[in-house]
């Protein structure tokens, strides 16, 4: 059954932080944060596909999408800032444990939330974002350059993060069949991104980017280290990152899941649907805090559980003939 999706709003260090939210409260949590120039909205293709078995909850950052806007002379538009505003953002929710879905953006701001927090996060997915230095491909000559010169890059790098050609890109890509991607989608955001004050907040940002290819050595270092679930999904007709990223995350995590999908920069723009799946099944294996229905109790205490709870809990009709919230009894299963 599908979940209706709210559209709700939390106050964060003094910040109006809009988000979408469905799902059941008490089943697996997936927390999605979106990229450039997106916000939460690049996520409802999920929600609706997703909702009937997990709780998603997507906001947006500060700057982007519904939250506020602050006046960058007056608000770090830093990625650092922005992760704590996350985190806190999660504290004021009570999401303690969530599988971390994060897309272009979403890295640099989900790999701070992990290492400030790693407990709470149970399995990633990287849907073409980027953690590794070669991953940064040839779009990226002009964007060093402003990095190593902002005054003097300013107006190249202007042109060619937000213009209307680059934003088109990141959802075509180099797809041969441009003509199954919705042009809203492009002409809304670039829209969003000529709104007063947007080329002062994304300036700045971008310009704090280089201290994710500062931070990279760091994230691959925890990812060796930890060893994560990881499910990493790139676009084929990905533009804006290098091929060989989804193959630098494998070479970190061996184990981790590598799906190469029909789709660019957005690949939910065109893949919806095997991304949802993907998503399904890769959360569907993790470890569980199942609330089982009152009528498995006896099997549950005499130790004689069914190799059939090893699925989504999220589909106990077989037992119980309706969802397990019902007469619940936490189990933790593998």
């Amino acid at each position: 059954m599908k979940n209706l999706i709210f559209y709700r709003t939390a106050q964060i260090d003094g910040l109006s932080i809009f988000y979408r939210e469905s799902g059941p409260k008490d089943a697996p949590t997936i927390l999605l944060l979106h990229g450039l120039p997106s916000s939460s909205r690049m996520f409802e293709p999920l929600f609706t596909r997703l909702s009937d078995r997990y709780h998603l909850v997507a906001p947006d950052y500060p700057g982007f999408g519904h939250s506020d806007w602050p006046d960058p002379k007056k608000f770090a538009y830093t990625f650092d800032h922005i992760a704590e505003i996350m985190n806190h953002f999660t504290e004021a929710l009570g999401l303690s444990h969530f599988t971390l879905y994060m897309q272009d953006y979403g890295g640099p701001v989900g790999f701070r939330m992990i290492l400030a927090h790693p407990d709470r996060v149970e399995a990633l997915i990287v849907q073409d974002a980027v953690a590794h230095n070669a991953g940064l491909g040839e779009n990226w000559k002009t964007r060093r350059a402003f990095w190593n010169d902002r005054a003097a890059n300013e107006s190249a790098l202007r042109t060619n993060l937000l213009s209307l050609a680059t934003t088109k890109s990141r959802h075509a890509g180099n797809d041969p069949n441009v003509e199954r991607h919705n042009p809203d989608l492009w002409i809304d955001e670039f829209y969003f991104l000529n709104q007063p004050g947007q080329a002062d907040i994304q300036s700045d940002l971008f310009y704090d980017y280089r201290t994710n290819v500062d931070s990279y050595p760091k994230w691959q270092a925890w990812l060796r280290e930890k060893q994560p679930r990881l499910l990493v999904i790139w676009g084929q007709y990905e533009s804006s990152f290098d091929p060989s990223e989804p193959e630098s995350y494998r070479r970190d995590v061996p184990k981790a899941e590598v799906h190469i999908v029909d789709g660019g920069h957005f690949a939910l723009d065109t893949a919806a649907d095997e991304i949802a799946a993907l998503v399904q099944g890769f959360v569907g294996r993790r470890r569980h805090r199942v609330q089982a229905p009152f009528s498995l109790r006896a099997c549950l205490f005499t130790n004689r559980i069914t190799d059939r709870l090893r699925v989504n809990p999220w589909t106990f009709e077989s037992y119980h003939g309706q969802h397990p919230q019902d007469q619940p009894l936490s189990l933790a299963v593998e």
